[in-house]
């Protein structure tokens, strides 16, 4: 029997194969150290890991919120997806994007919305070169945890978006669709096609991966060798959980591959690029599961995810919503109108929801892939007929490595800075920030 030193992996440990460095997921393995151990490897404890997921055009609200405080709420209609994972959730209320509103700037509500959302910072207006917002919280946490990762941070998206032109009453259409920002004049575009994105999670920047692309071989063909000698040192608890992250690198291959051939939903006569599903919930659920598997091989620590740009028009007629989302979001009060952005609310928040499930079930140490993540879901506008930025949609999923408590909804004093909420979970992430965007200091309450 191998003694525990012998036993012991590196987090850092990699399976390879021509062109292909395939990460591990968590495993026992890593766990296992004697005190010489530790001390060579100080990431022996799973890391925590942060995402922003957000969703244009605000919420029908009064299906948004919950019912009650606290522990004791009952989540509302357009939150029924996440019943599974209630008690990993944490419901916040009254938090504020001031600088998505105009103060002076006139219409490009849509605009700022996206921009401010994570730079708490006004962006510049103008539709030309000149564009200007600030650096967001994702890579505020990139620049530190990008250091033990593969990838500092993962942008990508299911809406195509363009990095020029008017979008939005003078506002360039960068804001509309670009939620990460390198600094305060550098835009990190999304990706957008599943393929490109496994091909940069799990690809070595190797001619070869060509070659496997016009062979349709699998990644794991690769690093077959690799991995039998790598198994041959594992307990069985172990094993198992590597042939279940392997059934899933292979699952998302097979979607990719399938997705390339498959025609559009709307409309027939377009054929998509390759690669990107023509059924968007599909596109969405894709770029779901290939968010977990790089949190799982711990490929990044830190991504944003953008369902749609913001002021989008899509329609969704596989719902039974053929008009555009926008021109429903000004209903007006029109019972109908809002009742299919209920509708729109309900289906974006059930592939939200199937990412956090997905997640939570990955075992990982003490706990799941969930329990050591922080996973944001909003959005920078409130209602899409009012235009408004107070008391925004926001949820946020996961433990934070045992530095959240879960299950409750939290309400906040009128217009507190979103970027509070950001500053506090950048601490989460070891990131020392004195202040962030227009932050005016820590939420409090998120750990009782």
């Amino acid at each position: 029997m191998m003694n525990v030193a012998a036993r012991h992996l590196s987090r850092r440990t990699l399976l390879r194969g021509l062109g292909v460095a395939l990460p591990l997921p968590w495993l026992e393995a890593m766990g296992r150290l004697t005190a010489l151990a530790a001390t060579a490897d100080s990431r022996a404890a799973p890391p925590n890991r942060i995402a922003f997921l957000y969703a244009p055009n605000g919420q029908h609200m009064a299906d948004w919120t919950p019912k009650g405080e606290g522990r004791d709420f009952e989540l509302a209609s357009i939150m029924e997806p996440f019943a599974s994972v209630k008690q990993k959730l944490t419901v916040l209320s009254g938090l504020a994007a001031d600088k998505a509103r105009a103060h002076g700037d006139g219409g490009g509500d849509h605009a700022r919305a996206m921009a401010a959302f994570l730079t708490g910072v006004q962006p510049r207006k103008t539709d030309g070169t000149s564009i200007r917002s600030g650096t967001s919280v994702d890579q505020i946490a990139a620049a530190m945890a990008g250091s033990e990762t593969r990838l500092p941070s993962l942008e990508i998206g299911a809406d195509k978006g363009a990095m020029a032109g008017n979008c939005d009453s003078g506002y360039s259409c960068v804001y509309s669709s670009t939620m990460s920002w390198r600094s305060p004049t550098q835009p990190l575009p999304k990706e957008v096609n599943p393929k490109v994105v496994f091909d940069r999670l799990f690809g070595d920047g190797d001619p070869a991966a060509a070659a496997r692309a016009a062979r349709r071989t699998s990644i794991l063909d690769f690093v077959r060798e690799d991995s039998r000698g790598l198994e041959r040192r594992l307990a069985v608890g172990d094993r198992r959980k590597l042939d279940e992250y392997f059934t899933s690198v292979r699952d998302i291959e097979q979607r990719i591959e399938r997705a390339a051939t498959l025609p559009p939903v709307e409309p027939p006569a377009m054929a998509p690029p390759a690669g990107i599903p023509g059924d968007y919930g599909e596109h969405i659920r894709l770029m779901c599961d290939l968010l977990v598997l790089a949190f799982q091989a711990d490929v990044t620590r830190v991504a944003t995810f953008v369902l749609a740009n913001e002021g989008s028009n899509k329609p969704y007629p596989f719902i039974g919503v053929p008009e555009g989302h926008h021109d429903l979001s000004h209903h007006g009060g029109n019972p109908e109108k809002q009742a299919k952005i209920r509708s729109i609310n309900l289906f974006h928040a059930g592939h939200v929801a199937h990412l956090l499930q997905r997640l939570d079930a990955v075992p990982e140490e003490d706990g799941t892939l969930l329990d050591h993540a922080m996973i944001v879901y909003g959005s920078g506008i409130h209602d899409g007929n009012k235009h408004n930025h107070e008391n925004l949609p926001i949820l946020l999923a996961g433990g934070g490595c045992g530095t959240i408590t879960t299950g409750r909804h939290l309400t906040f004093p009128a217009e507190t800075p979103l970027s509070n909420l950001w500053l506090s979970l950048l601490d989460r992430m070891d990131v020392s920030v004195e202040q962030f965007g227009d932050s005016t200091g820590r939420l409090s309450g998120l750990l009782e």
